[in-house]
């Protein structure tokens, strides 16, 4: 009788490698995404943040969907409030919150932009261009209807596991009369503003002149307050001493009061300091 063990052969191997491969799967989940099991129709509370994910291939699959930033670009028709349709292209800037989502899958699924997002962004944008004239949205108001839009798509989003981080108004054309009428109606206002400028430069100088005269005339004052007969005399002396100092050839007549300076062929001249 053979005692010994049997041992396996080594087509038995093989045999195991192929069983294990036909009811083993994996795939890989990369940086930036999610995965979600689904086993018979049943999504998993776990998820796989990145690396390797095993599954069975015929009772479960791995459904990936991405967590980074995403932009969702639309283009769209902003009513205003006079009930004009403005053409503008915006852009929502979301991600998906990967511990919500197995809930946003079991709930939406994968077309979560289109059953979900769209809806929300057009009833968002429905409810606040509509207080905004036309010509807001083509200037600085625009940044304040993109957060307004924001806020009331984060109300509904946010608890569904979408993270809205912003929406941005690219471009927005407005009708062809309107555009002139706002570009004639900033052009109006630059002049003005120009003029604005002008003016009260010119009010300035008219200032500053004044200012120069009336302290011309006070220093005038002053001067003639000052200038008393002691000090005339003072000054009468003190030319006839710098015209004695003098070599050119002169002749001084003085009344005691002035001196006069008299050269040759020519009219005398007073000579004052």
């Amino acid at each position: 009788m053979n005692l010994a063990p049997n041992r396996p052969t080594p087509f038995s191997h093989w045999y195991l490698i192929l069983a294990f491969i036909s009811l083993t799967s994996c795939t890989v989940v990369n940086q930036g995404e999610v995965g979600v099991q689904r086993t018979l129709g049943q999504y998993e509370n776990r998820t796989n943040t990145g690396g390797i994910e095993f599954f069975n291939p015929f009772t479960a699959t791995v459904i990936k969907i991405p967590v980074r930033t995403e932009n969702l670009e639309v283009h769209s028709k902003l009513p205003s409030k006079e009930g004009l349709n403005i053409q503008a292209v915006i852009s929502i800037l979301y991600r998906v919150n990967a511990a919500q989502a197995p809930e946003l899958l079991r709930s939406i699924g994968t077309g979560y932009e289109k059953k979900l997002i769209l809806p929300v962004f057009r009833s968002a944008v429905a409810d606040v261009s509509s207080r905004f004239l036309a010509k807001d949205m083509h200037t600085g108001a625009r940044s304040v209807i993109e957060k307004e839009i924001q806020e009331r798509m984060v109300t509904h989003l946010e608890s569904r596991g979408i993270i809205v981080e912003t929406v941005l108004i690219k471009n927005i054309h407005l009708p062809e009369n309107l555009a002139r009428a706002i570009e004639e109606k900033l052009q109006a206002e630059q002049r003005s503003l120009r003029m604005q400028f002008v003016l009260s430069r010119a009010r300035q100088e008219a200032e500053r002149k004044r200012i120069e005269a009336e302290g011309i005339r006070v220093a005038q004052e002053i001067i003639s307050k000052g200038l008393t007969p002691a000090i005339l005399q003072f000054k009468s002396i003190e030319a006839f001493v710098k015209l004695s100092e003098s070599p050119n050839s002169k002749l001084i007549i003085s009344d005691g009061d002035l001196p006069r300076l008299v050269v040759p062929n020519q009219i005398p001249i007073p000579v004052t300091d």
